[in-house]
């Protein structure tokens, strides 16, 4: 039987999802949970996707298989009480067998979170950047990228992929006080895309590049003509759409 994880994870002191040998991982950490309190010791996950070191989920599935129906309400309680406080499982969906949590994901959702003031409860949470930045550039910057699906100029360099393609519905700015906060939804993301999107864009709003200059770089698929990789405590990973789950 297959089954869809659903859960949240605060990435501070984790190394990223993926396990890997000499570090502390999100998949780790729930791998080991799910074996001791399901009492399966080889038990595997698969994530809908990776996140880097320091980025958050608010959101985030990924799915196993057991042998044995599963009492969702108790069974999330006790993963609760042996997870560390930075990992919540919000439940545990019964899907078909054929069922992938990375590759039947049809919209992700990121957000990028800045405070403009010092703030001593957001420091581990959003990006502390004091300087003054012009909004309503950076969305019209933004607005842009709905009108492109090759990213490549924003990708991590020496990336593992076959296609640099990505289809965005959705890129905007909001303003909330002190706070700026940076929306994207897209079909599938490139490594690092969405902290190279914003570096960029912040140099749009710190008027370092013009909206053309924003447009040339996409079509150069240059990623040293893109702005820096912002800092990866900002970002979260917010929404994961299936067409199976509601």
């Amino acid at each position: 039987m297959r089954f869809f994880l659903q859960f949240s994870y605060n990435g501070t002191r984790y190394h990223g999802w993926q396990s890997q040998p000499n570090a502390i991982t999100v998949q780790q950490t729930l791998t080991h949970a799910l074996s001791v309190v399901l009492n399966q010791p080889d038990i595997q996950i698969m994530g809908a996707g990776r996140t880097d070191t320091g980025v958050h989920a608010r959101q985030m599935f990924a799915h196993f298989d057991y042998e044995n129906p599963i009492e969702v309400k108790s069974t999330v309680h006790k993963l609760n009480s042996f997870l560390p406080k930075d990992i919540a499982v919000a439940d545990i969906l019964e899907v078909s067998n054929e069922a992938h949590a990375r590759f039947d994901a049809t919209q992700r959702t990121y957000e990028y979170h800045i405070h403009l003031t010092k703030n001593v409860f957001l420091d581990e949470l959003s990006w502390y950047y004091p300087k003054e930045l012009e909004v309503e550039k950076m969305n019209q910057a933004a607005n842009l990228l709905l009108n492109f699906t090759d990213f490549q100029c924003f990708s991590k360099v020496n990336t593992d992929v076959n296609s640099f393609n990505c289809k965005i519905t959705q890129a905007f700015w909001e303003q909330k006080n002190n706070q700026l906060i940076f929306t994207i939804s897209a079909d599938r993301f490139l490594r690092n895309m969405v902290r190279a999107i914003v570096g960029t864009l912040v140099d749009v709003g710190l008027g370092k590049i013009s909206k053309n200059d924003f447009v040339a770089i996409i079509e150069s698929k240059d990623r040293k003509r893109a702005g820096f990789s912002v800092p990866a405590h900002g970002l979260y990973l917010t929404e994961i759409k299936y067409n199976y789950i509601k």
